[in-house]
């Protein structure tokens, strides 16, 4: 069931950027949700491996290649999903940024509620 809220919510952040950025296009549910997919499944496989390859030149540049390695994982996403379209890297690497603070903030309200202890 987490798995399918964090699509969920990866999704609607996904449409939320799309409509907040002109250089962020989906143009059909399908795209998002393909898009969606692509995104989640690009942070859990691929980050882990790019972030450590990149290591030494986020540190020389104090994090902020980190911004650059997030947009081109972005463009990576919507270069394999028809229908999600950016205009170029700039696009890019601002539709990352703003599609993580949008999901984060929509992560804090559909988390789920814990159950408490009897007792």
């Amino acid at each position: 069931m987490n798995l399918l809220r964090s699509w969920a919510v990866n999704a609607a952040a996904l449409y939320l950027t799309a409509r907040l950025l002109d250089g962020v296009r989906v143009d059909d549910v399908e795209a998002l949700i393909g898009g969606a997919l692509a995104i989640g499944l690009i942070n859990a496989l691929v980050r882990p491996i790019l972030r450590f390859v990149t290591f030494p030149i986020t540190v020389l540049t104090l994090g902020l290649f980190y911004f650059v390695l997030n947009g081109l994982m972005f463009h990576l996403a919507a270069s394999l999903i028809p229908g999600f379209e950016l205009d170029g890297l700039a696009a890019a690497i601002l539709g990352a940024l703003v599609m993580s603070v949008v999901a984060t903030l929509l992560h804090l309200f559909v988390k789920p509620r814990r159950k408490r202890e009897s007792g």
